[in-house]
């Protein structure tokens, strides 16, 4: 079973999709625990397999001013909280060597951002945690070289890789997803696709991503029909007035009707 690398996963019975979900980045406990709760909620009625995401630092930004974070160890415990309180897993990326140790005492999963796969040092600092890695594609990179980066993962003695597609840069300001990809993805490590980042409009002269939120139930639902393991999604109960990654994220509101809609999907998959 792939999901038994993570501690406190629960549906992994239930032939559902495994998610992923949470806000962009750590704004406050309130707010975490506010999502993670509306979350678990909706997955638990749904028997879907979830995992708390939040980002503990935003390192890679497009100003200086750009929000960034509330402080490495603040947004950590706040991390750790959510996943006593709720008994969840939880997922957060990193961004340097020394990341690796640090968040690995805090959460379950650690995530490479798709800029960094290809930084040797930091895919074998996060594989020698013992944690599973998440290991999001480039925006540069072709499917066929992520068998690199799960197999970095693997000679530095660890079998816990995933893999995350979270698109392709198409000219300057647009991503597209190749759902060619996810099944040559699958043949070296369960393949996630990463819904929401997958929407973005990068590289606005404002220095704000864009992006496109009215297309995230179209892409899902691609995923599903073509075996994704697992989906990324980030939401936000007012994506308007979030401090990162606002004009890509699901309404808080919108989440239930998605994922019941990919439930279904998902069984009439399988049964064919």
């Amino acid at each position: 079973m792939i999901l038994k690398d993570v501690p406190k996963l629960k549906h992994t019975d239930s032939d559902n999709f495994f998610l992923l979900a949470g806000p962009c980045a750590i704004e406050s406990e309130e707010m975490a625990l506010r999502i993670a709760e509306r979350i678990l909620t909706i997955t638990d009625k749904l028997e879907i397999p979830f995992i708390f995401k939040g980002s503990f630092k935003k390192a890679n930004r497009s100003r200086i001013d750009s929000f960034t974070g509330i402080g490495d160890e603040k947004a950590l415990k706040i991390l750790k909280k959510v996943s006593e309180t709720f008994d969840v897993p939880t997922v957060t990326d990193i961004h340097e060597v020394s990341d690796a140790a640090m968040a690995a005492e805090y959460v379950d999963v650690l995530q490479i951002p798709a800029f960094l796969v290809r930084q040797t040092d930091l895919v074998v600092a996060a594989a020698q945690t013992g944690k599973v890695v998440n290991l999001k594609k480039g925006q540069f990179m072709s499917p066929e070289s992520m068998k690199h980066a799960v197999q970095k993962v693997k000679d530095s003695g660890s079998n816990k890789a995933w893999i995350t597609d979270r698109g392709t840069m198409f000219g300057y300001q647009d991503m597209i997803v190749d759902f060619r990809g996810i099944p040559t993805m699958r043949e070296y490590a369960p393949t996630i696709l990463d819904v929401t980042h997958s929407l973005q409009q990068p590289n606005q002269s404002a220095g704000v991503t864009g992006g496109r939120p009215d297309m995230i139930e179209t892409i899902a639902r691609a995923g599903i029909v073509n075996h994704v393991d697992g989906l990324f999604i980030e939401t936000h109960f007012d994506p308007a007035n979030a401090k990162s990654d606002g004009a890509n994220m699901l309404h808080l509101d919108n989440l239930e009707k998605l994922l019941t809609n990919l439930v279904a999907i998902r069984k009439t998959v399988q049964s064919l």
